[in-house]
């Protein structure tokens, strides 16, 4: 069993083997926050004093500052995952027992145009997965999608 199959089937028992494709080589240049903005050479930590975080948003971990983070780069709230024309999906996943407002994000993934939903895992592979694939204790819930026009 590979690095990632092990970390999946023990922290994600809502997907199954044949539910997820890997699709990019394992790497640590960054992360699931920086990949849903569209970023695959740094890593985004609101709580890491040397990574990155956009200017004016808070450094913390709440969903607030999250979609702060992420309205940086003209996405806002909305209330389908649903597949939309025109736009650009993600979802921040949080764990509503460590924060009772809507909890600590947890995870983010990013949907194509295909619908299809993708994620990176902390410094393992990116996948292919549904999007409820990845819900339970360990990341949580969907607590918010955000959209934004395609460019």
């Amino acid at each position: 069993m590979s690095r990632i199959e092990s970390w999946l089937s023990s922290r994600c028992p809502n997907l199954s083997a044949d539910q997820y494709q890997i699709t990019s080589d394992e790497t640590s240049e960054y992360n699931c926050i920086a990949w849903a903005a569209g970023e695959d050479d740094r890593w985004w930590d609101p709580t890491d004093p040397d990574g990155y975080w956009p200017d004016g948003v808070p450094r913390e971990l709440t969903l607030a500052a999250f979609i702060q983070a992420y309205e940086t780069l003209d996405y806002v709230p909305c209330d389908s995952a649903e597949l939309e024309s025109g736009f650009q999906k993600i979802a921040i996943y949080t764990k509503e027992d460590a924060i009772p407002d809507r909890g600590q994000p947890t995870h983010v993934v990013r949907q194509f145009l295909d619908g299809k939903w993708k994620s990176k895992i902390g410094d393992l592979e990116d996948i292919e997965h549904p999007l409820d694939g990845l819900t339970g204790f360990y990341y949580g819930s969907i607590a918010q999608i955000l959209k934004r026009p395609q460019s």
